[in-house]
């Protein structure tokens, strides 16, 4: 007699967790989705438009489930906003919501789907995580109805909150995230009461998770890593790029090199908003990335990764990141500095005009230290060690230490910060440091094309980012980002 379905289920899933049990690692996904829009409206759609707009989205997510989980995958990770898009005032978002229990009611919508208000949205989700015998992480909306009892309650009645689910492969739902950092444009959302910081595990580690701008602040990030101790971080994102520092593939490798975590980062593809750049990262470099201004097309990327980081060999040991920079003399004073602007920041420049040499240029309490020798010096391109420390206010206020070798944008020192993509100048050998007073330092060498350098540099113990190949690539910039949280 052949087995019942819920039975080989059943079977199916016992099998898989005693495979991953059985291993000291784990195939993780991540779907850079091109995410279906909806059409600009200042009246909400209709309930049944909204789903068939959702529809088409999770179709789309549904075929990389599958096809992720045909190649082994435990889990996989999709984007911020990738099942309705954005372009929502508060009142026209209203009809994709819905309401998104906490997890510990212990409930499996594909097989239970009118146990809470009507949620097609995570019943769907959570079939795809049961048929497919695998971690679906997804980003959704959350509505919580409140009363004038509730002296927060919107003038509505209702909270809306940015959030992401977990599926595991039974289809339960295992992990609720409220977004706690919303981006300047979120203005739909409401920002939860208190930061959560939400984790869950698995037979492959113990997982936590947050949202795209959340990256940047000490709650929910550092609180995961450093005092709940998490292995992976899951991190569905929209992330608009912006160079030199906070281009999606740049920051979020070095992000998990400077935390040693697993990163699984799954972004939005709009490149007329230039949204791109996926990648899943373990805390030595990138396993598997991808970053396309060209096409419009979305990307599965599928790698293996350790279980526990931080017992494996290939963990980084640690850093003091100012050991070196504090011990050695001001290289090469100069009168030359100059004032260039990044992002809105104002940093301290001095150029780079020899072939070889060492240089230091300051600010404030960072001192930045250069040594570098240049494999061919070429004319037409600029090169400028830069410091920053202060305080960033634009789209929120986080306080960095920044030091950087960056290539200008022309030979007018008047275009270095400018974002740039290309180069051609490659180095013998670089060793930048700094006297950061934070140990939270992320490391990021990009070279000509955006592309990451894996394996290709290093960092030592004495907080030095040394060059491992000679000459290298191309280099755009070699960055050591600092945030100085306390400062905040």
């Amino acid at each position: 007699m052949l087995p019942s379905q819920p039975l080989l289920h059943a079977a199916v899933f016992a099998l898989a967790v005693l495979q991953a049990l059985a291993s000291d690692t784990f195939t993780a996904a991540v779907y850079e989705h091109a995410v279906i829009l909806p059409d600009a409206t200042v009246e909400p759609v209709s309930p049944d438009d909204a789903l068939a707009l959702m529809n088409k989205n999770m179709d789309v997510l549904e075929g990389a489930i599958k096809e992720a989980a045909q190649q082994g995958a435990h889990i996989i990770v999709t984007s911020e906003d990738g099942i309705y898009g954005w372009r929502f005032t508060r009142g026209t978002i209203y009809p994709y919501l819905e309401d998104i229990p906490d997890p510990a009611v212990n409930w499996i919508p594909c097989t239970d789907p009118t146990r809470f208000a009507p949620a097609p949205v995570q019943e769907r989700l959570s079939c795809m995580a049961r048929n497919n015998s695998i971690y679906v992480v997804a980003n959704i909306g959350d509505k919580k109805p409140c009363n004038s009892s509730d002296a927060g309650c919107p003038s509505d009645g209702r909270y809306q909150y940015n959030t992401d689910v977990v599926f595991d492969p039974e289809g339960k739902l295992v992990a609720r995230y409220h977004k706690y950092n919303l981006f300047m444009p979120e203005t739909q959302f409401n920002y939860p009461k208190e930061p959560e910081a939400v984790t869950f595990e698995t037979p492959f580690g113990k997982f936590g998770i947050f949202t795209c701008f959340d990256i940047l602040f000490r709650e929910p990030a550092l609180v995961l890593v450093s005092e709940l101790q998490v292995d992976t971080v899951l991190f569905p994102t929209a992330w608009m790029n912006v160079l030199p520092f906070l281009t999606a593939v740049e920051f979020h490798s070095a992000w998990a090199m400077g935390m040693g975590v697993n990163f699984l980062a799954a972004n939005t593809h709009y490149t007329s908003m230039s949204m791109t750049g996926s990648g899943i990262y373990a805390p030595d470099g990138a396993r598997t990335y991808y970053y396309n201004m060209k096409t419009e097309d979305g990307r599965l990327l599928i790698a293996e990764l350790d279980s526990h980081p931080r017992l494996s060999p290939a963990f980084p040991p640690a850093v003091n990141w100012s050991l070196y920079a504090l011990s050695v003399e001001r290289f090469s004073p100069n009168d030359h500095d100059f004032r260039g602007r990044i992002f809105y920041d104002w940093f301290t420049f001095t150029e780079v005009t020899k072939p070889e040499g060492n240089l230091t240029v300051c600010q404030k309490d960072l001192c930045c230290h250069l040594s570098y020798k240049v494999a061919g010096k070429r004319e037409d391109e600029v090169y400028v060690l830069g410091a920053f420390d202060g305080l960033h206010v634009v789209e929120g206020q986080y306080y960095l230490q920044i030091c950087t070798l960056l290539k200008c944008k022309t030979t007018d020192l008047n275009t270095c910060g400018q974002p740039v993509e290309t180069a051609q100048t490659k180095f013998e050998m670089f060793s930048l440091s700094g006297t950061f007073g934070t140990n939270y330092v992320f490391p990021e060498v990009l070279y000509s094309g955006v592309q990451l350098a894996p394996g290709e540099f290093e960092v030592l113990n004495d907080g030095r980012l040394i060059s491992k190949t000679r000459p290298t690539k191309p280099v755009v910039t070699v960055t050591l980002f600092g945030r100085w949280y306390e400062k905040d």
